[in-house]
């Protein structure tokens, strides 16, 4: 693997594929364009897999987790060892994305990518921190480039680890702290100001939001090398987010559908197309946060989600919620009659 990996090109959107479904779509027994955004979303799934019958049967979810450094400024209401807590929760079925996916039949991958654990976690956990702990980016940068890199290296070896059935990916995010760093490393890439992307993650008030606000104005102003998305995402990100980018970027490149959950996940999302833009073309958006900074977020990816639910929970929860919407988008357009087949009349 080369160093700059991520910078490979992104697989080739088949349009032509994308064509087809778009015909198909029209001469489903229905009035074009009645089945809204559902319609919208099989052309698309068509022109990322390359076929006119697309499908979200075999869905593959990786959930990352990573400690910060800037916790200890008190920017969130949970402590620290949450994130270690969550991670076993993951593990045994106890958190919302374990329910989900066993619903939804689909492949569940836990990673740390750099908890404070130290003793390990066993299988089933892929457990390759990059350091336990990323630094306080309120006075540090979270991490070197070399580790940067290591952790975008992980994210691809998931992906990597998928079997060619694999039609969609989803990737999750846990962390305690992780809403002020994806807010910093937001602010820093242009989406806009601390103030109007700052949320209060876990349940801050109105004092800790003033707080978390001031942490992360510290954190963009620090004295810095930022010039690549990559140096930016090493400056102000997190293990866990940096390995999510890094996976967005394979599944792009390998040519997967990626569906990208809220606030976190989408600053990821916007971090992998700021390092390679054709990323962008892969990425399906499921639900609008109730983080009030996502929807800006949104806004700089030209995205549009599926549903509006006000989910903040992060672990790619919202994004599972959403296939089966993508399901049946998938089933109406592969298995609906045509007029022809019908016999319905398309005379006015």
């Amino acid at each position: 693997m080369t160093e700059d990996w991520f910078l490979q090109d992104t697989a080739t959107v088949d349009s032509v594929s994308g064509d087809r479904a778009r015909k198909r779509q029209l001469s489903l027994t229905k009035p074009p364009g009645s089945l809204g955004r559902l319609e919208d979303h099989a052309i698309v799934l068509s022109s990322l897999q390359g076929r006119t019958d697309p499908a979200v049967d075999h869905v593959s979810i990786a959930v990352f987790a990573g400690d910060h450094g800037v916790a200890h400024e008190g920017v969130s209401a949970f402590p620290q060892v949450v994130t270690t807590e969550m991670v076993r929760n993951f593990v045994r079925g106890g958190a919302a994305i374990s329910v989900l996916a066993k619903k939804l039949s689909a492949d569940l991958t836990v990673v740390n990518a750099g908890t404070i654990h130290r003793d390990g976690f066993g299988k089933p956990v892929v457990d390759r921190p990059v350091a336990r702990g990323c630094g306080n980016i309120a006075i540090e940068p979270a991490m070197t480039r070399e580790q940067c890199i290591q952790a975008l290296s992980l994210g691809k070896a998931i992906v990597d680890g998928y079997g060619r059935n694999c039609e969609l990916v989803i990737g999750g995010e846990m962390g305690i702290a992780n809403t002020t760093s994806a807010t910093a490393l937001a602010v820093a890439m242009g989406a806009g100001d601390p103030r109007s992307l700052a949320g209060p993650g876990t349940g801050l008030d109105d004092a800790g939001m003033e707080h978390k606000i001031a942490v992360i104005e510290k954190a963009v102003s620090r004295p810095s090398t930022r010039t690549q998305p990559v140096d930016i995402l090493a400056d102000l990100g997190g293990f866990e987010i940096a390995a999510l980018t890094g996976y967005y970027l394979a599944a792009a490149q390998r040519g997967v559908a990626i569906l990208v959950d809220g606030f976190i996940a989408s600053v990821a999302a916007l971090a992998a197309s700021r390092i390679n833009p054709g990323t962008r073309d892969w990425l399906l958006f499921s639900h609008t946060s109730a983080e009030p900074g996502h929807r800006r977020i949104l806004e700089s990816l030209h995205a549009e989600p599926l549903l509006c639910l006000e989910m903040r929970l992060g672990e790619g929860s919202g994004a599972a919620v959403a296939v089966d919407l993508l399901r049946s988008a998938c089933a109406l357009q592969n298995e609906m009659a045509t007029f022809a087949e019908a016999g319905v009349s398309t005379d006015g």
